[in-house]
């Protein structure tokens, strides 16, 4: 069975459930999780450096503060369930990108993630993150709805 599982959270309704069922199932097969976050970096189009270095900071600042409240009720749930409890916050352009990576980096076994379902031109437009760890993973990965 699995040892080592890494739950992708975004701060969603969607992740939260799939946090929990992430945890219970690694509690049943006694595994260990890692809850990774990633946030993506600031992009901002202006010709006014002042505006773009405090309003970078100011969204830096504010998400590592969500990310690690996120990341504490995490440990917080999986330590209720008994569950040995990671947490890794990442900065990426590429989240899929660095989910399928830090699950490599930390020897994990199976990728528990939640997908919002989206079909259609949405998934056209809006791309998955799910979609693409699909596609690019060589870890297993279970997807929750």
């Amino acid at each position: 069975m699995f040892q080592h599982i890494l739950i992708p959270i975004d701060g969603s309704k969607l992740s939260a459930t799939a946090l929990d069922l992430g945890i219970e199932l690694a509690r049943d097969a006694k595994a260990r999780v890692t809850v990774l976050t990633v946030v993506e970096p600031f992009h901002l189009f202006t010709a006014d450096s002042e505006q773009l270095a405090s309003t970078r900071d100011e969204y830096e600042e504010h998400a590592r503060s969500v990310a690690v409240s996120h990341l504490a009720e995490a440990e917080r749930r999986a330590r209720g369930y008994g569950v040995g409890c990671d947490t890794v916050q990442i900065s990426s352009d590429e989240p899929y990108r660095a989910i399928i990576d830090t699950a490599k980096n930390k020897g994990c076994d199976l990728i528990a993630m939640a997908s919002h379902g989206r079909r259609g031109i949405d998934a056209l437009l809006l791309g998955s993150v799910t979609t693409k760890v699909l596609t690019h993973s060589r870890i297993p990965v279970l997807v929750y709805r």
